[in-house]
C-alpha cells in the first residue's frame, strides 16, 4: 500500500469517525450524555493511527530504498540460487551472472536478471533478491 492511499484511507475513517461522533451528538439521551474521557480516547487511538501508518509508510520507503542498493551492488556479481531442473524437476544449485536489475511492472517487486552458463548453453533466470543463497565476486 502506497503512503498516499494509507494517508487517504486513515482520513476516510477519521472522517467516518467524526460524522458518527456528530450523529451520537445529535441524537444523544439529554439525561445521559457521551462520556467526554470516552470522545478524548477515541480521538487519541485514532492519532496514533494516523503516526503508526505514517511511520510504516516510511519504514516501507527505506526498505525499498534499501533492497534496490542491495540489488545494484549484486550487478556483475556470480550468485548461486536454486532453479528447477528441467529434465527431474527437482531443485539444484545454479550459479549465474547478474546483468540486470529492474521492477517487476506488475508487484513492483525488484527483479534481478542472471545469466547462468556460456555461450549455446547460457540460459536467462528472473530471479527475487530473496532468492540469492549465495553471492561471490566474479574472477
Amino acid at each position: 500500500m502506497s503512503s498516499v492511499s494509507s494517508t487517504a484511507a486513515v482520513s476516510d475513517i477519521q472522517m467516518d469517525y467524526m460524522k458518527l461522533l456528530v450523529t451520537q451528538l445529535q441524537n444523544q439521551n439529554p439525561l445521559e450524555p457521551l462520556d467526554n474521557n470516552e470522545m478524548a480516547s477515541q480521538l487519541a487511538m485514532f492519532s496514533q493511527l494516523d503516526q503508526l501508518e505514517s511511520m510504516n509508510s516510511s519504514f516501507a520507503q527505506v526498505l525499498t530504498t534499501t533492497n534496490r542498493s542491495y540489488a545494484n551492488s549484486l550487478l556483475g556479481k556470480r550468485v548461486t540460487f536454486l532453479a528447477e531442473d528441467n529434465m527431474t524437476g527437482e531443485l539444484e544449485k545454479t550459479a549465474g551472472v547478474v546483468d540486470s536489475v529492474f521492477n517487476d511492472p506488475v508487484t513492483g517487486e525488484i527483479l534481478l536478471g542472471v545469466t547462468a552458463g556460456e555461450g549455446e548453453e547460457a540460459e536467462e533466470y528472473t530471479l527475487g533478491v530473496d532468492a540469492i543463497i549465495l553471492v561471490e565476486n566474479q574472477l
